[in-house]
């Protein structure tokens, strides 16, 4: 059984059961006319929410006591649909992180503040699932507000959802991701003129890759074959390639005081030398 602690607005309570646990819980006009020690009626939230450490209830509670209820049933709206999207189950932090944002989002265009995302075509671009879903949200919150968010916005809410998704990805740092993502791939297009088109099978294969070495990089888990066979093999048939691995190699070295094992710079080689190959045939 579980009880109203504190109503905070008219989607969202506080509750706590019998061993005194205490749940956020979510859901549209669940606060509506109820009062502290009313019974919380089965199914009658949309999520539920057990914060692990006091702290965070205070500050979950001190969040939305400032937020006006829209924002938490478009939030879930919007949480929904990612998760749909995405097919995978979002941290809640997600619920507290974005209301807030959206929230302040507003504010700021109403008071006319433009905060320029600086990697919005980073993440436009290498993260295009999350973008699209920002655009959706960025949709919706202008119809409900009847206003117009810039569409740099969609990124700032894609930031969000990237880091809210599953265990690999919960502290995954967005911007970070994405300056790291950016840097690599203009490295490549530049030092050998590459035209990126983002049409092509080679490019979309290179960015994957890219995207999953920058989260084993962030995370630790290098790839690090002691054999250097294949290292060995590719940078014999593959020269130029593998220059653009060592290229890429010396970058992150310089910035991040860290070495690529040669079973990574291996890989790297691949996709560099297909990215290499199309681009001398097209």
């Amino acid at each position: 059984m579980i009880k109203i602690k504190k109503v905070l607005n008219s989607s969202v309570v506080l509750a706590e059961d019998e061993q005194n646990k205490e749940f956020i819980l979510f859901g549209k006009g669940i606060g509506y006319g109820q009062k502290a020690g009313n019974i919380v009626k089965e199914n009658q939230a949309d999520q539920m929410f057990i914060p692990i450490e006091n702290i965070k209830v205070k500050e979950f509670i001190g969040l939305l006591d400032s937020i006006p209820p829209e924002y938490v049933e478009l939030t879930q709206q919007i949480v929904s649909y990612a998760e749909d999207k995405l097919n995978t189950k979002l941290n809640t932090s997600i619920y507290f992180m974005l209301m807030d944002h959206l929230n302040f989002a507003v504010e700021r265009y109403k008071k006319d503040i433009n905060i320029t995302n600086r990697v919005y075509w980073e993440i436009k671009n290498y993260y295009s699932e999350e973008f699209e879903i920002g655009v959706y949200a960025r949709k919706l919150v202008n119809a409900k507000f009847k206003i117009d968010l810039p569409i740099e916005e969609a990124a700032n809410i894609a930031f969000h959802l990237i880091n809210a998704q599953g265990e690999q990805k919960e502290s995954r740092n967005a911007m970070r991701y994405a300056k790291m993502i950016g840097s690599i791939v203009n490295l490549i297009r530049y030092s050998f003129n590459i035209d990126m088109d983002e049409e092509n099978i080679h490019y979309t294969r290179f960015i994957t890759h890219v995207k999953f070495f920058v989260e084993r990089f962030y995370s630790d888990k290098m790839l690090d074959d002691k054999d250097d066979v294949l290292f060995n093999q590719l940078a014999s048939l593959y020269p130029q390639a593998m220059d653009g691995a060592f290229k890429i190699k010396e970058y992150i070295k310089q910035v991040n005081g860290k070495d690529i094992p040669n079973e990574e710079l291996a890989y790297l080689a691949v996709h560099i030398h297909r990215l290499i190959t199309y681009n001398e045939l097209g």
